[in-house]
């Protein structure tokens, strides 16, 4: 399926990506301060509105970094990033959240994934994205693996929650291997 870019929204079936708005970081503050949320990250505790409004100024600066607010029927229920990109090595690096937990398990963040990566390969020309997803992080691991990402590597004992330490689990996809999954645009 082509990815349909309209003032840099892209739209798929169910799920449109549009660029995160200042008028989105409540949205965060509130799901970056749910623990069923935050345990699927790499923080332990939550942010305030501050610490968000900071990190959204910083952003704003950045080249690399394209982040995306992921919409279902209007409503923004998380968020999608592509982070460093290196255009010269033509890789990025993934990241991805829902927030809003009555959207787990239905597929939105498998479709806004495959939508990003559309984008990262057709119109940014990137040959790889790479992301790190927590080892208890199943449901993740699963999206990310429908959508071609392979396991690359672990780094063991990589982040420490909850008073012990967990690894992280490495995860990548090609170009080349993601057409072959998508099937032709």
């Amino acid at each position: 399926m082509p990815v349909i870019e309209t003032a840099r929204a892209l739209r798929g079936t169910r799920v449109v990506l549009r660029p995160l708005a200042p008028g989105d970081l409540r949205r965060l503050v509130k799901w970056y301060s749910d623990p069923r949320v935050i345990h699927f990250l790499g923080r332990s505790s939550a942010i305030t509105l501050a610490e968000q409004e900071r990190w959204f100024r910083d952003y704003e600066r950045k080249a690399d970094d394209q982040v995306f607010a992921i919409e279902v029927d209007g409503k923004h229920v998380g968020n999608l990033g592509l982070h460093r990109v290196d255009r010269a090595h033509r890789k990025a690096d993934l990241g991805i959240v829902i927030g809003e937990t009555s959207f787990w398990s239905r597929g939105y963040g498998t479709e806004a994934i495959r939508l990003a990566l559309r984008y990262a390969f057709d119109a940014l020309g990137l040959n790889k994205v790479t992301l790190d997803v927590l080892e208890y992080n199943v449901r993740g691991i699963r999206a990310y693996e429908k959508c071609g990402f392979v396991r690359e590597g672990v780094a063991r004992q990589d982040v420490h929650k909850n008073g012990r330490f967990y690894d992280v689990v490495r995860m990548g996809v090609l170009a080349a291997e993601f057409r072959a999954l998508d099937g032709p645009g």
